[in-house]
């Protein structure tokens, strides 16, 4: 997008807050804030750590530490990317994104995250000492990617170790601090990597124009499409015959569904299909997860 244009549009960024005042002003902040912490993807995260904790047995009050810990750990996740992206999303015009359509100003997004992250820290340890370490080095690594990682060869590690550790967050918290079963932390894992580079496929071309070279950039489109949906599957296949005894009928019947949305989203790699799908899939395996986990 012409310069003229970003530079506008980032000067009008204060506007809305000059011309609002008072419960107004204060709503508009609060719509602002909730779409530039990136909601899909942390409430679909936050409901599969609630899916996790609800089988795996926790009582209410732990439950709840926990999935409030979760949320807002993504909620300062989301945040903290809005923010960092902020001059790369100006250069290439994203008026999509709050802060460059000046929907919420900048300084209330940093502090949002800092405030998300200081709750996030003081929930997680109330969940166990190895519980709460799990997670927050889950989130110190989804921050690691935010500003600086996302941009070298190393983006898909975040996201393994912070989806791999959700698993451990969860049944860390548990009475004796039991590690979660290795099919379901590599599953969650593979999940997450497919989950990246599904995200990052319409936004190829400017994440390189704007020196964003992670390893689906380098890969390019094509490469990365068929990458998200094999991690994807193969999520979908671990969590299906990992656990120990037949494979159920629903089991079987994710493969294949699993199968054919990844078919159909491959042939559309330019747009959000393959991230939708790749939500969708989630969806369908906490489904599966709840009743093999269920004590």
């Amino acid at each position: 997008m012409p310069a003229t244009r970003t530079t506008q549009t980032h000067e009008n960024a204060e506007a809305p807050g000059r011309a609002a005042s008072g419960p107004a002003r204060a709503l508009a902040l609060t719509r602002g804030l909730a779409a530039a912490c990136h909601p899909l993807p942390a409430a679909a995260v936050t409901l599969f750590a609630a899916a996790l904790t609800a089988a795996a047995g926790h009582g209410p009050a732990r439950a709840a530490v926990t999935v409030g810990a979760v949320a807002a750990g993504q909620l300062s996740v989301g945040w903290c990317n809005d923010r960092a992206d902020l001059r790369r999303d100006l250069a290439t015009g994203r008026a999509d994104k709050p802060l460059v359509a000046g929907t919420v100003p900048a300084p209330a997004v940093t502090w949002a995250a800092a405030g998300a992250l200081l709750l996030c820290v003081a929930l997680s340890p109330a969940c166990g000492p190895l519980a709460g370490a799990a997670h927050l080095v889950g989130v110190a690594a989804a921050w690691a990617y935010n500003l600086r990682l996302k941009s070298t060869a190393a983006s898909w590690l975040p996201y393994a170790l912070a989806f791999g550790l959700l698993p451990a967050f969860v049944t860390l918290g548990l009475p004796g601090a039991p590690w979660p079963p290795p099919w379901l932390t590599a599953a969650a894992a593979l999940l997450g990597v497919g989950a990246h580079f599904a995200n990052v496929l319409p936004d190829i071309e400017d994440d390189l124009a704007t020196g964003v070279a992670g390893l689906p950039q380098r890969l390019g489109r094509r490469v990365s499409a068929a990458l998200a949906g094999l991690l994807v599957l193969g999520s979908t296949t671990t969590l299906v015959v990992g656990p120990p005894g037949r494979v159920t009928t629903y089991g079987w019947t994710l493969l294949a569904a699993t199968t054919t949305a990844l078919l159909l989203a491959a042939r559309r790699p330019a747009g959000r299909l393959p991230f939708l799908a790749t939500m969708a899939v989630a969806g369908a395996d906490v489904v599966l997860l709840v009743v093999e986990l269920r004590p």
